[in-house]
């Protein structure tokens, strides 16, 4: 699991070119939504560390945040082969987390 967000970010190409599971999460170092979050991430993506994780920093301006509409921070986007299968915006809980990895996490 990425621990911080990174300035530099994938291009939607190299997004909508992925094979497999992955998850996409935009927000910023700064911010308190995205920090009390990490503790649910943390805990619901320690069953599934095989997925890609890509930490995105978001804002005005950041293409990537805004082909995928980001209005808010955090958004955790989980892609199956580079389509969004599912989204979470500011999780209340692991288990919102963990419901979406279960609609791209690959079986057995």
């Amino acid at each position: 699991m990425e621990r911080t967000y990174q300035e530099a970010a994938p291009t939607r190409a190299e997004i909508d070119a992925l094979s497999g599971p992955a998850l996409l999460e935009f927000g910023t170092n700064w911010c308190g939504y995205c920090r009390a979050a990490q503790p649910l991430l943390a805990e619901a993506y320690a069953d599934h560390p095989g997925i890609r994780h890509f930490k995105v920093e978001d804002g005005p301006g950041r293409l990537l945040g805004r082909s995928f509409r980001v209005k808010l921070w955090p958004t955790m986007i989980f892609l199956q082969d580079g389509k969004e299968v599912a989204r979470v915006v500011r999780p209340a809980s692991a288990g919102e987390i963990r419901d979406a990895f279960a609609k791209i996490a690959q079986p057995g």
